[in-house]
């Protein structure tokens, strides 16, 4: 693999373990009430985006089996919850 390569898929390994390094259930509640409705749409637009690159980076480095069954691990264990 080539260095550029290397250096993306790193980028978003790095960008998501700082984006959740203090995940919590309870702040995204706090946040969410000071969320007005114009605000709660942009964000819903903007991870709309996110999830649909998500899957395509995982289908890349993955391929699509794996991406699908990771995706589907991931929604349940997120029911789970």
């Amino acid at each position: 693999m080539s260095w550029h390569l290397r250096r993306y898929v790193w980028r978003v390994a790095s960008a998501l373990k700082w984006g959740f390094a203090d995940f919590e259930e309870l702040g995204i509640g706090a946040d969410r009430q000071t969320l007005g409705a114009e605000d709660l749409g942009k964000l819903m637009d903007l991870l709309k985006l996110r999830r649909m690159q998500f899957c395509l980076f995982l289908r890349a480095l993955v391929g699509a089996e794996q991406m699908e069954r990771t995706m589907l691990q991931a929604i349940g264990f997120a029911q789970q919850g």
